[in-house]
């Protein structure tokens, strides 16, 4: 827990700093659940994302915490809500929180995904890390396996054996790699949690948000986005189907950190 709980909190606030407005900052404050690491409050003038995008590389900020809107619109999905903007372009890892409550709601169970990624592993590592601090009792790590690896077209009786041979196949060759990083944890993140490993056929991305939905998970984690841009949200893929519809809070976790 201390990799959070001893970490150093930056409140900023973007806008005009006014008595009212610090005085209800202040009295926010002294209602948070561990009041001897209070934050240190930041008042800056500009445009909310390049100027959090600014801030985030002066305080070295590690962790970003947003509050986003669960569903987008059209105009909002192609233009970028400003959670959306600071999650496709910032440094660091990204918390979306869409149900932000002032009385904390127990985390029971945490996704994550399995991708076959060299930042996966990190990924999972964080994903018990979280779900650890939050007391979470159960994580589901998710492998999404694309239909183009079942290079099988299915015309007859023989034809669907073989591609079921051979979903069988991916799906125990995935679950061995993904074992083998669990296993490479250490043992304490393990002791309290039942860890499950789900493979899923689809399209990546799509799957493991309706997956998160569907099971009413409280915790999405995933890899950060390599590059995302226009053409990623005209021809859509992987995190930017979630980032679109968030079935629940998200963490995205940079492979740098």
């Amino acid at each position: 827990m201390a990799y959070f709980l001893n970490a150093k909190l930056i409140l900023l606030h973007v806008g005009t700093k006014t008595d009212d407005k610090c005085a209800k900052i202040e009295a926010l404050l002294q209602t948070i659940e561990y009041p001897e690491n209070q934050p240190e409050v930041h008042w800056v003038a500009g445009k909310p994302v390049p100027t959090i995008l600014e801030a985030c590389n002066r305080f070295s900020i590690e962790l970003l915490v947003l509050g986003a809107l669960q569903h987008e619109n059209m105009y909002q999905f192609y233009i970028g809500t400003i959670a959306r903007n600071l999650t496709r372009k910032v440094n660091c890892s990204v918390l979306l929180l869409i149900k932000p409550s002032r009385i904390r709601v127990p985390c029971q169970h945490v996704v994550v995904n399995g991708f076959d990624d060299p930042s996966t592993p990190g990924t999972i590592k964080k994903a018990f890390q979280m779900a650890n601090i939050l007391g979470a009792k159960q994580i589901t790590i998710v492998e999404e396996i694309t239909k183009k690896e079942v290079k099988v077209t299915v015309e007859d009786d023989r034809s669907l054996k073989r591609a079921s041979l051979l979903k069988e196949r991916l799906k125990r060759r995935e679950e061995s790699r993904v074992r083998n990083v669990v296993n490479s944890l250490p043992k304490s993140l393990l002791t309290s949690i039942t860890v499950k490993i789900q493979s899923i056929f689809g399209k990546r991305g799509y799957s493991i948000g309706h997956y998160a939905e569907v099971v009413r998970a409280d915790l999405l984690v995933m890899n950060s986005p390599e590059k995302s841009g226009v053409l990623d949200r005209i021809f859509p893929h992987d995190i930017e189907y979630i980032l679109s519809d968030l079935p629940t809070d998200m963490l995205i976790v940079r492979s740098n950190l």
